[in-house]
């Protein structure tokens, strides 16, 4: 599935994610892990993305958040569904 230049390519056992522009081209690999064995395989990717970028926020790094700003990256945890439905 491709959306504004993000290609999902989901794997047997990883999921790459393709983020080309006519500027920059990488690959993101997403693999089974040790923080991330608790989510099936079609949620692997959001689950260890959204960690990721949770712990790497929580870590209050001025060089980490300078880059993320420049680059125009910003994360923000959001409530469980089940908090959503007021449970």
């Amino acid at each position: 599935m491709t959306t504004f230049g993000l290609d999902v390519i989901q794997g047997n056992d990883m999921t790459r994610i393709k983020a080309v522009c006519e500027h920059q081209r990488g690959l993101i690999y997403v693999v089974p892990a040790e923080r991330s064995w608790v989510c099936d395989k079609e949620n692997l990717s959001a689950h260890a993305l959204a960690g990721f970028f949770r712990e790497l926020n929580a870590l209050g790094n001025k060089d980490v958040e300078g880059l993320m700003h420049q680059w125009g990256l910003y994360y923000r945890q959001l409530p469980n569904e089940q908090e959503d439905d007021g449970a």
